[in-house]
């Protein structure tokens, strides 16, 4: 049963156009095409980018956040206060008003105080300057690498130039060696992304980061298992082009080198636009799902790679508006770049502010006829 089942979901009018199939991939007279099996390489490569990336980061980014003078202020630590850190650890890490004042009679604690343990207890578990230069100094490097490999690559092939010509004998295309190290090499990056998530630095998108994630390996996957290696090799060059300036952006944006940062930042704001809203969608898209409709009839596997496409494009979507946002921002002040997607460390003034507010309401969550009482709380050491 198994079997048959197996048949029927690889079955050849599923995933080719008809007049094609899974026996147009197997090697003959000395040319090789790619096979499912070949996937598995990506797992161990994977594997290797994790180990590279600590060797990297400790020996490179490290030295190199030094030179450019990173540096993290020091952090003053929550003080232990067991009825806190488990409403932290077990309810939530920003407690409502009326939890605040809650929180404030069970532990003999001001309002302030609790306000201002929170905030502590918050910046704690941010991940400091550093550790965010060491992850995009690693990316800069991989992206500025793959970039300009992918281009040596591409560089002499026709459908470069014309897209078109990505169809051109398919699924009939013999696998090139530079093809088979750009595709596995690529995909084991990415799957190596996926397996450093839980450590890596988490931001505002990071759904949206794991569905590109999970969207990408599996575009990359499928093109490669049905021979759509031509277009694939497109769409991760594209994807390339800008992803090293917003990384070196990143790296002089916490060395504070704001203009460097602005102009890097700008830069990479009009090649992810050119790239992502321009070249994929108009050039890419219509070659992988307009295109062909006038060689052959639509078939599952092509609803499902362009859907893939559209995943895609839609993120890309997403994320061109959070830029531009950070461009509107940056551009009349001359302000440093900030990134949108990341949290901001509280500092000691939010947390003022935020008191000067609740003071002339509560008295550890007291009304008092709209007048500020003395709180004898406040007197306590913070």
């Amino acid at each position: 049963m198994l079997s048959r089942l197996r048949e029927q979901i690889w079955a050849d009018w599923i995933w080719f156009p008809e007049g094609h199939g899974w026996a147009d991939l197997k090697d003959h007279d000395g040319q090789v095409f790619p096979k499912m099996q070949d996937l598995w390489v990506t797992i161990p490569i994977a594997l290797f980018f994790l180990v590279c990336r600590q060797i990297f980061e400790r020996a490179v980014a490290t030295p190199l956040a030094s030179l450019l003078g990173v540096s993290d202020k020091q952090r003053v630590r929550a003080p232990p206060n067991p009825v806190l850190e488990s409403y932290f650890c077990n309810t939530s890490k920003q407690p409502s008003q009326s939890s605040v004042e809650s929180l404030s009679k069970h532990t003999d604690c001001s309002v302030r105080q609790v306000q201002r343990w929170f905030r502590r207890r918050r910046n704690q578990d941010r991940p400091n300057k550093l550790k965010k230069f060491r992850e995009a100094c690693w990316r800069f490097t991989f992206y500025l690498v793959a970039f300009f490999a992918g281009l040596a690559v591409l560089v002499d092939k026709p459908w470069l130039y014309d897209m078109k010509k990505v169809w051109d004998d398919f699924p009939k295309m013999p696998l090139l060696p530079s093809q088979y190290w750009y595709y596995m090499i690529e995909l084991g990056f990415y799957v190596s992304l996926v397996f450093s998530v839980a450590t890596d630095v988490k931001r505002k998108d990071f759904k949206e980061q794991i569905i590109h994630h999970v969207a990408t390996i599996s575009l990359i996957g499928f093109s490669w298992m049905v021979n759509y290696i031509r277009a694939g090799t497109l769409i991760m060059l594209v994807h390339d082009a800008s992803d090293y300036f917003m990384e070196s952006a990143k790296m002089f944006n916490y060395a504070g080198w704001r203009k460097t940062c602005n102009f890097i930042f700008t830069v990479f704001a009009a090649v992810f636009i050119f790239s992502r809203l321009v070249i994929f969608p108009f050039w890419i898209i219509y070659t992988t799902g307009v295109y062909p409709l006038t060689l052959y009839r639509p078939f599952l596997g092509f609803y499902f790679f362009n859907g893939l496409m559209l995943v895609l494009q839609a993120l890309h979507i997403f994320w061109a508006v959070l830029i531009v946002r950070m461009v509107v921002k940056f551009l009349p002040c001359n302000a440093i770049v900030e990134d949108e997607r990341s949290d901001k460390e509280e500092t000691e003034s939010e947390d003022e502010g935020d008191a000067l507010g609740q003071r002339g309401k509560f008295q550890n969550g007291h009304v008092q006829n709209g007048h500020t009482l003395l709180n004898n709380n406040h007197s306590k050491a913070d």
